[in-house]
């Protein structure tokens, strides 16, 4: 760690200044275009094992008119969820009761089993709901979750794959 005065640490912290607020409008400009995407009907009927048991993705919305999906990487054959998730996950909770008067509803989204997820849950004290998507293509099919057979490949290309494997 390099030693400095206080004029070149101003100096310096003007400049990182400048770089974090590029930073900020660009990721103004990224969440622009996100919300400009075009949307796309849901035709396939998915369904999901939940702790008041098997939904649909239509009932998933609990009546409001958003649904807003934390992808909790946990496979299904995965001893823990990604530590990383898991700390995002203790928070979620305290987050649900403000999305939902905004009308969207928050869950968390998990490939592994529901015993898995509902165990997990009960360890953390978790009270966000919790779904599995366990035996269904949802995850797949939206590119949160990949077949073993396109890991090589197509995956490799738009991911480091050492990144992905390190998470968890």
């Amino acid at each position: 760690m390099e030693v400095a005065t206080e004029q070149e640490w101003q100096a310096a912290r003007k400049e990182l200044l400048a770089a974090e607020r590029e930073l900020a409008a660009h990721e103004r400009r990224v969440t622009k275009q996100r919300r400009e995407l075009p949307w796309v009907p849901v035709e396939k009927h998915y369904a999901f094992a939940t702790d008041d048991g098997p939904k649909a993705l239509p009932e998933l919305f609990d009546g409001r008119s958003q649904l807003l999906i934390y992808h909790l990487m946990f496979g299904e054959d995965w001893k823990m969820a990604c530590p990383g998730c898991t700390s995002v996950g203790d928070g979620l909770g305290g987050m649900v009761t403000h999305v939902n008067d905004r009308d969207v509803t928050l869950i968390a989204m998990s490939r592994a089993p529901l015993e898995k997820l509902m165990a997990t849950k009960a360890q953390r004290g978790w009270t966000m709901p919790y779904v599995s998507g366990y035996g269904d293509d949802f995850l797949f099919d939206y590119g949160f979750a990949f077949r073993r057979e396109k890991m090589s490949g197509i995956v490799r290309d738009e991911f480091d794959m050492g990144q992905l494997l390190r998470c968890c």
